[in-house]
């Protein structure tokens, strides 16, 4: 239900981001989802990468602030409205979003990446509701393919 979230500190300066992605690509990574937020000195790349455990690795062993983050990443039916119903779940047991993603595999369904203010509560309430979720596990195996 599950999976974990590469998160890297990095300088906001020329070349920093494609460090990070040269680095990963030397050791045969895969990323598949990503988000970068910035502010004029530093930025905060998140990943959905094939082998988070291995690229946080690699990554602290070149310099890099590197953690790994439980997040829950739920998978939408293309309809509108969807989106929404996942948000009334939280708001409906006072779970705040920290912030959101999108996460693209080759499955029909839209996935979004959440990091809540309590990820096992989010997970049950949404499990309760008939969410699917896509695993880490999963995540490995579209490396595979």
């Amino acid at each position: 239900m599950y999976m974990k979230q590469l998160s890297v500190f990095i300088e906001n300066r020329e070349g920093r981001l494609e460090e990070v992605l040269e680095t990963l690509k030397r050791e045969n990574v895969n990323i598949f989802s990503m988000s970068l937020a910035d502010t004029s000195d530093y930025g905060m790349l998140r990943m959905v990468t094939c082998n988070p455990e291995e690229a946080k690795k690699v990554l602290k062993e070149k310099g890099f602030s590197a953690k790994l983050t439980d997040v829950i990443a739920v998978k939408l039916e293309h309809k509108v409205g969807q989106l929404q119903k996942v948000l009334e779940v939280l708001i409906n047991e006072n779970i705040n979003v920290e912030y959101m993603y999108a996460l693209s595999t080759k499955n029909e369904d839209a996935i979004i990446v959440l990091k809540t203010s309590n990820a096992e509560a989010a997970a049950s309430a949404l499990q309760k509701e008939g969410a699917d979720f896509l695993t880490s596990d999963e995540i490995a195996e579209l490396s595979n393919v």
